[in-house]
């Protein structure tokens, strides 16, 4: 693509916007916003108040979502929008170690049909785009961040409200790479290899390592797959089976970039899980993650005041970081009240304590131009990417796991597992992502 700005450029350039923003009064639109939060169907506005409240006293709305890191908040939010509309909102979480979009389609296949349920976009979002609502309509569509819409639309139509925008790089400890002498970031991989030695001598372990297939398998594999020229169409020829990861040269450089991260792990990756690799990162046991600003809750909880940054992540001749939607809120058209749910969705994100959640206790990069983000609570993490997008805007790369079909990138986790745990070398890793890509295209 020749555009000059790319999607993700812009999303960059957007995010920044957004947490400049924040400085100025938000206060205007509030009485727009309060008219805009009304949960009743469209069918029931000829019913009298008290009509319509009997109605939603017996409304149940069930809500599937992935996202571990605000279930508790999200929990508080839906007793919050009971309180002021009778609706009753069931929250059900599986995220972190499960593998969310098997349990989804498990529980579609049970003849479970859940209000509202998450899913990415691209690929990913095909199996249930015959589920979808069209929200074009919907009074937010209009304002969302532009570079946040392709991904959930399809021939023109709107299909899912956008989570938030998130970015991700290297995480790290800015307290920890100054004990161990490192005052300039890494440009390169011998550069990366040069400091995890330092922060090695400093007795400090430089990565915190997990064996979460999706942390692998999706933001690891991620890397290589942005740094191609036109990752669209280099996917593309991947499916097609006219190019291959194993004959890659972009993909040999990955492999040393992951051979730098596992051999300077903690000793016991392959038994450690998100929460626990977050937790201990958080105490201050190691000086890199690689995890975005979505883990800025959970470090939170453990230490509010760790000095943290995000680093653009070395592989090619500059380090870049990574950033889009990680995932959408999808009405589901064959539930009980999808009318009940659109209703929910545009209070979350026009009245004022849906924006206050967004902002606050969830600690979201709003993708909505509307939702002015809060600074104070998008921490360290977000303002490093806010600071280092607009100057860099090329080196701001996109997501890209989602253009694959669905299930290939739990396989690519699966090798990457057993790579961690040396039981396959680095060609057989290639091979093994190669064929979980032919195996999947073929079905």
């Amino acid at each position: 693509m020749t555009k000059k700005l790319s999607i993700l450029s812009l999303l960059a350039v957007m995010l920044v916007t957004l947490i400049s923003a924040c400085g100025k009064s938000n206060d205007k639109g509030s009485e727009a916003s309060s008219q805009a939060t009304s949960s009743a169907p469209a069918s029931s506005a000829a019913e009298s108040p008290a009509a319509t409240e009997v109605a939603k006293k017996d409304v149940t709305i069930k809500v599937y979502q992935f996202k571990v890191e605000i279930a508790e908040a999200l929990g508080k939010l839906a007793k919050e929008y009971e309180a002021e509309t009778g609706v009753k909102v069931d929250i059900e979480t599986h995220g972190g170690g499960e593998d969310y979009s098997a349990l989804l389609k498990a529980t579609l296949a049970a003849g479970e049909e859940p209000e509202i349920f998450n899913s990415s976009g691209w690929s990913a979002f095909d199996p249930y785009a015959d589920r979808a609502v069209d929200l074009s309509n919907e009074p937010w569509a209009k304002d969302l961040v532009e570079a946040s819409k392709p991904q959930i639309t399809r021939d023109g139509k709107l299909l899912g409200m956008p989570m938030n925008l998130e970015a991700y790089g290297f995480t790290y400890n800015k307290d920890l790479f100054a004990k161990a002498g490192i005052t300039e970031l890494p440009q390169t991989l011998d550069e990366l290899e040069a400091d995890a030695k330092k922060l090695k001598d400093a007795g400090i372990i430089p990565f915190a390592l997990t064996n979460e297939w999706w942390s692998m398998g999706i933001h690891t594999l991620n890397i290589a797959l942005a740094n191609q020229p036109d990752p669209a169409a280099f996917i593309d020829e991947i499916k097609a089976g006219t190019k291959s990861f194993k004959d890659d040269p972009i993909m040999k450089q990955w492999i040393r970039l992951v051979d730098i991260m596992f051999a300077n792990g903690q000793d016991k990756a392959i038994t450690t899980d998100y929460n626990t690799q977050v937790a201990e990162f958080a105490s201050g046991k190691y000086a890199m993650i690689q995890h975005g600003n979505w883990i800025q809750g959970m470090v939170d909880e453990v230490d509010p005041s760790l000095n943290l940054g995000m680093m653009p992540v070395p592989l090619l001749d500059k380090p870049n970081v990574f950033t889009g939607v990680p995932n959408n809120w999808i009405v589901n058209n064959k539930s009980a009240h999808p009318e009940e749910a659109k209703a929910f969705l545009n209070w979350l994100v026009t009245s004022e304590k849906g924006k206050k959640y967004i902002t606050t206790d969830f600690k979201f990069v709003p993708a909505l131009n509307s939702i002015a983000p809060n600074p104070d609570a998008v921490g360290k993490i977000a303002g490093d990417f806010s600071v280092f997008a607009p100057a860099h805007p090329d080196q701001v790369k996109t997501w890209n796991w989602d253009r694959f079909p669905d299930g290939i990138t739990q396989q690519w986790g699966a090798a990457m597992q057993e790579y961690l745990g040396k039981q396959i070398k680095s060609d057989q890793l290639l091979e093994k992502l190669d064929k979980a890509v032919a195996d999947i295209v073929k079905k």
